[in-house]
């Protein structure tokens, strides 16, 4: 039997609070990926893999949409992406990060670079 690696319980109450507290970026960039309004395809927000919660993840490409602020700009924390994103490129999903200043600054490089990541 495959074991479950996505939306686990133990997460349901923190995947929740995270939608609920978007960042700015997160909430600009939801407004352009939900409802499939790009390319069709559908994202969720704040979805569990494993023991992590990923921003945004498309489950048709494998893709996952990583947005970055501040708190990710110290060596503790930049370690822990690098291995947070070995991890899940290990289970086969393509992990894509940007700044959160990218969304609101070069939102079309954003998105073409997404295109770019489909299979």
């Amino acid at each position: 039997m495959k074991k479950k690696i996505h939306t686990l319980k133990h997460l349901k109450e923190k995947r929740a609070d995270l939608r609920k507290t978007l960042t700015p970026a997160e909430a600009f960039l939801w407004k352009h990926l939900k409802a499939r309004q790009f390319e069709g395809r559908r994202f969720n927000r704040q979805h569990s893999i494993k023991n992590y919660i990923v921003d945004f993840y498309c489950a048709k490409e494998k893709l996952i949409i990583e947005l970055d602020g501040e708190g990710h700009t110290n060596t503790l924390a930049e370690e822990r992406d690098r291995e947070r994103t070995r991890v899940l490129e290990e289970l086969g999903y393509t992990v894509i990060r940007f700044e959160n200043k990218m969304i609101f600054e070069n939102l079309a490089s954003v998105f073409m670079e997404i295109r770019d990541n489909f299979k």
